[in-house]
């Protein structure tokens, strides 16, 4: 009966333990996890989606938005420091896109979007 119990005991203390740790090493913010990879793929996806609602002619503040997504979705790139240098650089190119976009200069919004995607995509021969 002893041997039981303390059986019970460690199996109980197992799968707790197993249930809190999953938790506990979750991405901060809410966000889901993504490896580098994907995460830069949904980068790409994101940028390709704005030039698209460019060129079929969507409002400024609706591109603008997309870029947004697109900015939020560079923080799931978790990868070296010099993987993260570049991807800041790249990044770049999308804040000045979302700030012609603001400003209705989607032209200009266009060619920065280019920039930074040509950035991502170098970011994969870097992994």
């Amino acid at each position: 009966m002893k041997l039981l119990k303390s059986a019970v005991v460690a199996l109980t203390l197992a799968l707790s333990l197993g249930t809190f740790s999953t938790t506990a090493v979750a991405c901060e913010d809410g966000r889901t996890c993504f490896g580098p990879e994907q995460a830069i793929d949904l980068v790409l996806g994101r940028i390709a989606e704005s030039m698209k609602a460019i060129n079929d002619g969507a409002d400024a503040d609706d591109v603008q938005k997309i870029i947004k997504t697109a900015m939020d979705a560079k923080k799931e790139i978790n990868a070296s420091d010099i993987v993260s240098r570049h991807a800041a650089k790249a990044n770049g190119h999308l804040k000045k896109a979302r700030k012609a976009a603001k400003k209705g200069e989607l032209v200009e919004a266009t060619g920065h979007l280019d920039a930074a995607e040509k950035g991502f995509e170098g970011l994969k021969a870097r992994l």
